[in-house]
């Protein structure tokens, strides 16, 4: 993704957004003009000034970015969507309004005769599954037809689809004959609907995407496929909170032919599974005989499922928002430390709003709120504070690795990458997943903020838009509101349920820490 930027004047950029948010530009970086009677971070006056800073955090402030960020106007905020544009424009303009000076990006279609040659956002997948989908189970108890979302969701870059197959129960969908491990060992899934587990097995020895197991489904030749996620989680599951209802989720096949298929409950699993399976939780039953023998134990599940529903597959622009605080000192200010959370979320799904309040307006509050603050406070940092909201994370980090392409270049690389995701709601203690840095100075933060027993360090973190810095060998540290997020991903993902003590002590810790980092020698 290659971006051209050119200075304007506030004027100027309030003038380019009259005409409304749907104005081509959207993706900005944004460098505060800090005041020259600003006094320099450090010293004593800095201790009073930060302290007075953590107090100034509003959750208040915070909640009601909330309430904008899940409601109708942006319609879920998938990524190349409409919604999405107008969100990242509003982020822009929040940062505007501290009054910051804009550098934006132009779409082809700007018009300004001043302007650089137009660099546009790139373009990327946008899947719409259609308003009335269909799950249907035939099995020895009779006909059960499937809710969304409580009995599943279709799978959001599915195909479309209707048909109908026998299903064949695959445990976690692994074949991997080099290991000795294959859940498909003796079957015949031809023409038929495959269900598996989502994760893998303890005893396996390495990770296993999604995707892989969906091109295995489809080289073994099965017309769809169910994955559930098994009654006992692994202490990842565990540790993020994580229910096993069905999910919004992109499959993310890349370059090869999805499947059509859904994520359903363990419940509705359980139907499918009640003719092979004695007892009450047949699911259950099964991956402890998979965990405990160390073997497969796939089988025909005595079931058939019809699966059908319509879907889009369009394409549309991806827009990062940047803003920045530059730094004081010259041998450090080209070391930023960055601030990013991601803003997009799921948009309209089988019928279904996906508001995305946790996830992630949460975290994009937290940034507007810490943005707001060091702004408000005339910080002049010795190194540079970078704020990024970011797009495409839930299609598989798209905007991160696309920041990471154009921003994270040469031998000077970023001091650290703060990433926030879903910081709304738990069990009031903060979840900090740390690489590159000394687990003291995630501490540090804590004690700063007067959150230091509120804390549970660990190292990395899996998953999240801190990831691609991480392989470009940038330090990071990840911050999620511990315990369960039991909306994570569903439309009962609303404003209502962001606690606001919870997101006020995110914003004062992820403060804390990004003041400690950009005066760090």
């Amino acid at each position: 993704m290659k971006i051209s930027f050119r200075s304007v004047s506030l004027d100027q950029a309030r003038r380019r957004r009259t005409g409304g948010w749907l104005l081509p530009v959207f993706l900005a970086l944004i460098s505060t003009g800090a005041s020259a009677e600003s006094p320099p971070a450090g010293g004593s006056g800095d201790s009073r000034a930060r302290a007075a800073a953590l107090q100034s955090v509003s959750s208040a402030r915070m909640l009601a970015d909330i309430h904008t960020l899940s409601g109708e106007s942006f319609q879920g905020r998938q990524t190349g969507s409409v919604g999405d544009r107008r969100a990242a424009e509003w982020v822009a303009a929040r940062f505007a309004a501290l009054h910051l000076t804009v550098v934006p990006v132009f779409s082809s279609e700007a018009a300004d005769s001043s302007s650089l040659p137009p660099d546009p956002a790139p373009s990327v997948p946008v899947s719409i599954i259609g308003d009335d989908p269909h799950l249907e189970a035939s099995t020895a108890r009779g006909m059960t037809a499937g809710r969304a979302p409580a009995d599943y969701l279709p799978i959001l870059d599915s195909p479309p689809v209707d048909t109908t197959a026998p299903v064949v129960f695959v445990g976690y969908g692994i074949s991997d004959t080099a290991r000795g491990y294959d859940d498909y060992a003796g079957l015949d899934v031809r023409n038929r609907i495959v269900l598996f587990m989502r994760g893998k097995p303890d005893h396996y020895p390495v990770p296993v995407s999604h995707a892989e197991k969906e091109r295995i489904a489809r080289e073994n030749g099965a017309v769809g496929f169910l994955t559930v996620t098994g009654p006992i989680l692994n202490p990842y599951e565990a540790r993020r909170g994580m229910t096993t209802a069905p999910s919004a989720f992109y499959g993310r096949q890349g370059g090869g032919i999805p499947l059509p298929g859904a994520w359903i409950s363990p419940a509705f699993a359980d139907r499918l599974l009640s003719s092979a399976v004695g007892g009450d939780q047949p699911l259950r039953a099964l991956q402890e005989r998979v965990n405990q023998s160390r073997r497969p134990h796939s089988r025909p599940a005595g079931s058939v499922v019809r699966m059908a529903w319509d879907s889009l597959r369009t394409s549309g622009p991806l827009y990062n928002v940047i803003a920045s605080i530059p730094g004081r000192e010259p041998d450090l200010k080209e070391q930023p430390v960055i601030l990013g959370a991601h803003r997009d979320h799921f948009g309209r799904q089988a019928g279904l709003l996906f508001p995305g309040a946790d996830d992630n307006a949460s975290g994009t509050a937290v940034v507007l709120e810490v943005a707001r603050i060091l702004a408000e406070a005339g910080v002049q940092p010795a190194r540079t504070i970078t704020f990024v909201s970011f797009d495409g994370e839930e299609q598989g980090l798209l905007g991160s690795r696309s920041y990471v392409d154009r921003h994270v270049t040469g031998p000077v690389k970023p001091t650290g990458m703060i990433n926030v995701d879903h910081a709304g709601v738990g069990n009031g203690r903060l979840t900090v997943g740390v690489t590159g840095f000394d687990k003291q100075v995630a501490q540090e933060a804590g004690q700063s903020a007067g959150l230091a027993e509120q804390l549970d360090l660990f190292g990395f973190f899996p998953g999240g838009d801190h990831v691609p810095f991480k392989e470009a060998g940038v330090p990071t540290i990840t911050v999620v509101s511990g315990g369960s997020h039991a909306h994570y991903h569903k439309p009962t993902d609303t404003p209502d349920t962001v606690n606001p003590r919870i997101l006020e002590s995110a914003a004062r810790y992820v403060l804390a820490l990004v003041w400690q980092l950009a005066d760090s020698r």
